[in-house]
C-alpha cells in the first residue's frame, strides 16, 4: 500500500499513526480509475445449490485484457481491472468480464449481479487465518452474510492534485450514489426490508470499522483517529507464531498496553489494521469507494462511469454535491428506501445528469453516455433502485431462478 507492510519498525503514539494516516492520501496524483467487480456465482441448473470455489475455478479462462480473478469467502467471484483512463478500465474489463461469463456458461455456472444472494444461505468456502479472525470478530447473524452473500462494485480512483477534496466527494455523494444503484431488497427467499440490504449488513456491522469517516477538516487526522478506535482483527504474535483472537481491544488502546500480542506494535502491524477496517469510502494511496451494489453486467459500466465522473471532473462535483447535500450523512435512509423517497430521486437525478455532461469530457464514446442515459430513463427518473425487479419479481410469485434474471434462466 504505502511501503510499510512489512516494517517491523515501532509506532511510538498517536503522532506515528497520524504520519501514516497522510500517507494514505498520497501517491496517486493522476486521474486513473480502477474497478472491481463481483458476482454470485449460480448453478444454472440448480440455482439454490452452493457452488464450489474449486469448480469455478476450474472453469476460468485467462483474461486477454490483464484483469485479476479473485474470490470472496463466500466463493463471490471478484474480478479486477488494472487501472487506467475511463475508457480504457471500462473496455479492459468489459473485455474480460465478457470472456469469463462465456467460458463460466459453457460450464454450466452464471454469474449474478445482485448485492445479496437472495436464495441461498451462509457457507464460508475460504479459511485463512485473516477469515477466521474477521468471522469470529464480526459474530452473527451479520458476519456470515456479509462474508459469504453479499457482492458490490468498487472503484478506485486517485487522489488527484487536490486530494482532500476527492475524498469529500466521495463521502458526501454516498448516500444518493448508494440510494442510485440499490440491488439487494431479498434475503433467504424473502424481502429484507431495505432495498440495498447489502449497505444495511455492513451498517449493522462493527460500528468501530464499517461506519463512515468524518469527512470534516483535515481528512488524515479524520482516518488516524478512525484506525485508533477500530477494534483489532487479528494481532500477529511473534512468539510463538500464531494469531491472538479478536478482542474488544482498539489499535490505540494497543499502544497504551503493548504487551497484547507479546510485541509492541509496529508500522507492518498499522498497516495491516488497515486493510482491515471497512468504512464506506477507503484512502489507501487511492480512494476507495465500497458503499455500491453489485450491478447485472449490462449496467455496471454506468455505475463505475458515473461514479467516476462525479469525482474526476470538478464542474459535475459542485453540481452534484449541491444535490446530495441533505443527505450526505443519510446512509440508513438511503439503504432502507433508495429512490423511494421523491427528495433522493430528485438529488440522484441532478448528480446524474451532471454526470452525463461531464462524461464526454473525461473522454467516453457515445456508447456509455448512452448507457448512462438508458440507466437514468430506466432507474432514476422514475425512482426506481434496481431492487425493484427482484423485489417485484418476488411479489408476483414468480420461482426463485427467474429472480436471478435471464443469466440462470437461459
Amino acid at each position: 500500500m504505502i511501503g510499510t507492510e512489512n516494517s517491523d519498525e515501532r509506532v511510538r503514539g498517536q503522532a506515528d499513526v497520524e504520519e501514516f494516516a497522510r500517507r494514505c492520501f498520497q501517491g496517486t496524483p493522476g486521474d486513473r480509475i480502477g474497478i472491481e467487480l463481483e458476482f454470485l456465482v449460480f448453478d444454472r441448473d440448480e440455482p439454490a445449490r452452493h457452488v464450489l470455489v474449486e469448480r469455478v475455478a476450474e472453469a476460468l479462462p485467462a483474461l486477454p485484457r490483464g484483469s485479476a480473478a479473485s474470490f470472496e469467502p463466500g466463493g463471490q467471484l471478484e474480478l479486477s481491472g488494472p487501472p487506467g483512463d475511463l475508457r480504457g478500465a471500462l473496455s479492459g474489463l468489459a473485455t474480460d468480464l465478457a470472456t469469463v461469463r462465456a467460458a463460466l456458461h459453457d460450464h454450466g455456472l452464471a454469474l449474478v449481479g445482485m448485492g445479496l444472494d437472495p436464495l441461498r444461505p451462509p457457507l464460508r468456502q475460504l479459511r485463512q487465518p485473516r477469515y477466521e479472525a474477521m468471522a469470529e470478530l464480526l459474530g452473527v447473524p451479520y458476519g456470515p452474510i456479509m462474508m459469504c452473500l453479499t457482492a458490490s462494485i468498487q472503484v478506485n480512483v486517485d487522489f488527484g492534485t487536490r486530494p482532500a477534496a476527492r475524498w469529500e466527494r466521495a463521502n458526501r455523494l454516498g448516500p444518493v450514489l448508494s440510494a442510485a444503484f440499490a440491488n439487494s431488497a431479498v434475503l433467504g427467499s424473502r424481502p429484507c426490508g431495505w432495498m440495498s440490504g447489502r449497505q444495511a449488513v455492513w451498517l449493522h456491522l462493527d460500528p468501530t470499522r464499517t461506519r463512515p469517516v468524518v469527512a470534516d477538516g483535515d481528512p488524515a487526522e479524520a482516518w488516524a483517529r478512525y484506525l485508533m478506535d477500530a477494534r483489532l482483527m487479528l494481532v500477529p504474535e511473534k512468539r510463538p507464531r500464531r494469531h491472538t483472537p479478536p478482542s474488544r481491544a482498539t489499535f490505540g488502546g494497543w499502544l497504551k498496553a503493548p504487551g497484547l500480542g507479546g510485541h509492541r506494535p509496529t508500522a507492518g502491524d498499522l498497516a495491516y489494521h488497515a486493510t482491515t477496517v471497512f468504512p464506506p469510502v477507503r484512502p489507501r494511496g487511492w480512494l476507495e469507494i465500497r458503499y455500491l451494489d453489485a450491478l447485472h453486467p449490462r449496467w455496471w459500466p454506468a455505475c463505475a462511469a458515473v461514479t467516476s465522473a462525479l469525482l474526476l471532473d470538478d464542474r459535475a462535483a459542485d453540481t452534484a454535491l449541491a444535490w446530495a447535500e441533505p443527505f450526505a450523512d443519510r446512509w440508513w435512509q438511503a439503504a432502507h428506501v433508495g429512490l423511494g423517497d421523491p427528495r433522493l430521486r430528485l438529488a440522484a437525478e441532478g448528480c446524474f445528469r451532471a454526470a452525463i455532461e461531464a462524461l464526454p469530457r473525461l473522454g467516453a464514446g457515445a456508447g456509455l453516455v448512452a448507457d448512462v442515459e438508458a440507466y437514468t430513463d430506466r432507474h432514476v427518473t422514475p425512482g426506481r433502485s434496481p431492487a425493484l425487479d427482484v423485489l417485484r419479481a418476488h411479489d408476483a410469485g414468480s420461482e426463485p431462478s427467474a429472480w436471478l434474471g435471464e443469466e440462470v434462466a437461459a
